[in-house]
């Protein structure tokens, strides 16, 4: 089976188990809280399994990261996984939560998925093939500067400090989704400009390197550089290519 069939298909059967489980989140899901002030569910824990498992039986010579648990094995190719990125969204009963999972060859991002269980949208890329939603070819927005009308997702962070003040003095929307996917997914389609976010976790960022990319963007750390994505990363800023110098001047980190 090809990768990314394999990897589209690893997706719609994660989607599956998130809607099923999402559903009680409307009356009060059960969740626990990580050391680093973030929730768990038994979903996060369920398809992070099932990927283990699935890639293993598959692929069993690649190591696979995620971010509840890995299998780590002496190999030049990674999976990396996000079961749910935004479980904060997502056990609080609101619909903006995605699946995430990257291939990665020596740290490099050369295939991703994100899938978005609730609106059924799956946007994959692979290196070189271009971006797709649903089958249909994607593409960042052609916005050359940030304006009035540009909507810039931005994590708290102190280090986001003059870049947010610099996004307040133009006036731009700046929405917290709580989802690095979801809202890249949206960099990814054109109707965001660009996502920046702080973490250092490998499973932020290694599917939105390859989609964003892919669609015509541009992403790196937080100072502009290029990094692996099988290991810690130095956050990331995803933007549709034009603005992205415009977003590190302002970042000043």
């Amino acid at each position: 089976m090809k990768e990314l069939e394999f990897a589209e298909g690893l997706a719609r059967e994660a989607g599956k188990i998130m809607r099923e489980n999402f559903s009680l989140g409307v009356t009060g899901m059960k969740k626990e809280w990580k050391s680093d002030n973030t929730p768990l569910t038994v979903t996060d824990t369920a398809i992070n399994k099932l990927v283990i498992e699935a890639i293993s039986k598959a692929y069993p010579s690649h190591s696979v990261i995620g971010e509840e648990a890995s299998n780590l094995k002496e190999s030049e190719y990674a999976w990396v996984c996000d079961p749910v990125d935004g479980t904060i969204p997502f056990s609080h009963g609101f619909p903006t939560f995605a699946f995430s999972l990257a291939l990665t060859k020596n740290g490099e991002s050369i295939l991703g998925v994100m899938y978005d269980p609730i609106m059924d949208r799956m946007i994959s890329a692979e290196k070189g093939k271009g971006a797709h939603l649903n089958g249909q070819k994607i593409s960042v927005s052609s916005e050359k500067e940030i304006t009035k009308q540009s909507f810039v997702e931005l994590n708290t962070d102190d280090r986001m400090t003059s870049l947010r003040a610099y996004l307040h003095e133009k006036e731009c929307y700046v929405p917290t989704i709580y989802s690095c996917v979801y809202a890249s997914m949206l960099v990814a389609t054109g109707e965001f400009v660009a996502a920046i976010y702080p973490y250092d976790k490998p499973w932020d960022a290694a599917a939105v390197k390859i989609v964003v990319e892919e669609a015509g963007g541009k992403v790196t750390d937080l100072k502009g550089a290029e990094q692996r994505y099988d290991g810690k990363v130095n956050g990331f800023v995803a933007s549709n290519a034009h603005v992205h110098d415009e977003l590190l001047r302002a970042l000043k980190v």
